[in-house]
């Protein structure tokens, strides 16, 4: 696809992929605290907490059980529109961008009206916690899609296997040390960018419990402005 190749190959900053990152720490955080154990940018965590729920009696057992399913929707239902943005000569990643935004945006306005969540099960979590896992199913097929050169902005365990797996290699000398130290040292960022977004949420949600959801639409806003700069 020309429009595809075109984006690809535009400069791209380094900031966008950290602040997808801190993005994908933060919201996953924040949801986690919110949602009595719901996992909104990395849902397989949710079958775990779905089986502790079960065994535990405790809250939120609907919200993990659609998060899967929901996010699977929106990520294919995010491919079909990358179709009609490519035909029609559109930007994807800008508008994919421009969608989790506006998800994000609408996340944190029903969390701060119909929040805090006595009962993970009732609608307003349900409609508040899928609103979230909406936007971060759109960011994942957005890395997926377009930002393959870069570590991957939610799934810190494969991060982490490879950033050891490379430090391992370079310290035998049998790889290509200039090589393995760029990607080692995107790796270490982005590993440390999300630790830094699950620690900022912690602490937000601490002090100032569901107010802490209107930080993830800034930073998403900021990263749509990075882009629209890279064009």
């Amino acid at each position: 696809m020309q429009v595809r190749a075109r984006a690809e190959s535009a400069p791209m900053k380094q900031s966008l992929p950290i602040l997808l990152t801190f993005n994908g720490g933060y919201v996953d955080t924040a949801g986690f605290l919110a949602f009595q154990g719901l996992f909104t940018a990395h849902v397989t965590g949710n079958f775990v907490t779905l089986g502790a729920a079960l065994v535990l009696g405790t809250g939120g057992i609907v919200n993990k059980l659609i998060a899967l399913p929901v996010f699977c929707l929106v990520v294919a239902l995010v491919r079909m529109l990358g179709l009609l943005f490519s035909a029609r000569r559109w930007s994807e990643l800008r508008l994919l961008l421009d969608l989790k935004f506006l998800l994000l945006l609408a996340g944190a306005a029903l969390v701060i009206w119909l929040g805090p969540f006595a009962n993970g099960d009732a609608w307003p979590a349900l409609v508040s916690g899928m609103t979230l896992v909406s936007a971060m199913a759109v960011q994942n097929a957005a890395q997926r899609l377009h930002l393959g050169s870069v570590p991957p902005t939610t799934l810190m365990t494969g991060n982490t296997t490879q950033l050891v797996i490379d430090l391992v290699d370079m310290f035998r000398g049998v790889s290509d040390i200039l090589a393995n130290r760029t990607r080692l040292v995107r790796l270490a960022i982005t590993v440390a960018v999300f630790a830094l977004g699950c620690g900022a949420a912690a602490l937000l949600f601490s002090t100032v419990s569901m107010w802490c959801f209107a930080v993830p639409p800034v930073i998403a806003l900021m990263a749509t402005l990075l882009r629209a700069e890279s064009q």
